[in-house]
């Protein structure tokens, strides 16, 4: 079996179960494993005005690595929980 599936739309890493599940004018939502992780745009400015398929397709790159291709957007689970420990963020 390959180590992603397709969907609705969505890639989601069979080996790490891994999706973004939400989208809302102030966030989205992505699941890794049983963990919900919100990213408001405020923190993750990158998804605010992307197409909802770039932002639904998204892959888990190893054990931390959260990868969305068309964006260009590579993100570290440590960031995504602790946005805070991070406050830098490319416009």
């Amino acid at each position: 079996m390959s180590e992603q599936l397709k969907t609705n739309g969505t890639v989601i890493s069979a080996k790490n179960n891994m999706e973004v599940t939400y989208i809302s004018k102030n966030g989205l939502v992505l699941l890794v494993g049983d963990t919900e992780y919100y990213l408001p745009y405020g923190k993750f400015p990158w998804f605010k005005t992307a197409a909802v398929s770039d932002v639904f397709n998204v892959q888990m790159l190893g054990k931390s690595r959260i990868r969305w291709e068309s964006l260009d957007v590579d993100l570290n689970l440590s960031i995504i929980a602790h946005p805070e420990n991070y406050p830098l963020t490319a416009k």
